[in-house]
């Protein structure tokens, strides 16, 4: 009689058990999804500004190389060269955020990649500082040369100005994916914890 009541007792244990953890965990898959959906989407769209910007600037600067000369031509030209680049990278991203699976990746690897997708953004807009500096030694030098002036001339123009939208498009979207991150830990109340060696992910009900 005993050992019946023993069975029965941990029967009722392990239902009990399921009824409780199974909606977290349910939830839990729910929530995953979600936070991958809305990443996914925040890269597309970050490429497809990237792209309208390529287009946009291979359109223009094609037509004014048609009308221009000098370093006017030179400014163009470089536009053209640089956002052929740009329309590749923002083609390549957006197809990669297209083929990748909401439902695939866990809660930690998730979290983890959208701060690795950070640390990419801060990484180019140091670069992109690069390269407004290399544009302003080219319109310096092309102060002191002769030969090859309105080249030099224009292309740092150019090079000014893709390298500035580039810092403000990193910046924009580097607070942006900070704060959608900041606000999923929030709502969702999960703390992350990280490390070179381990990560950990706490989910509290």
């Amino acid at each position: 009689m005993r050992q019946s009541f023993s069975i029965t007792y941990k029967i009722f244990l392990v239902v009990l058990l399921l009824c409780l953890f199974l909606p977290a965990f349910a939830q839990t898959d729910s929530l995953l999804l979600q936070i991958n959906d809305e990443h996914l989407q925040f890269k597309k769209h970050g490429m497809q500004v990237l792209g309208g910007w390529a287009i946009s600037n291979i359109a223009v600067s094609g037509f004014m190389l048609t009308r221009t000369n000098g370093v006017n031509y030179r400014f163009h030209e470089m536009n053209v060269f640089w956002n052929i680049v740009n329309i590749g990278i923002a083609g390549f991203g957006y197809y990669d955020a297209m083929n990748t699976d909401a439902a695939t990746p866990g809660f930690v690897e998730t979290l983890t990649a959208q701060q690795d997708f950070g640390k990419i953004l801060l990484f180019n807009a140091g670069l992109d500082v690069a390269y407004i500096m290399s544009g302003l030694y080219l319109q310096e030098r092309s102060k002191k040369v002769t030969k090859f002036s309105e080249r030099l001339k224009g292309y740092g123009n150019s090079v000014i100005l893709q390298g500035g939208f580039l810092l403000a498009f990193d910046i924009v979207l580097y607070s942006l994916n900070q704060n959608k991150l900041s606000l999923w830990l929030e709502n969702y109340n999960i703390e992350i914890h990280l490390s070179p060696a381990a990560a950990s992910l706490t989910l509290q009900f």
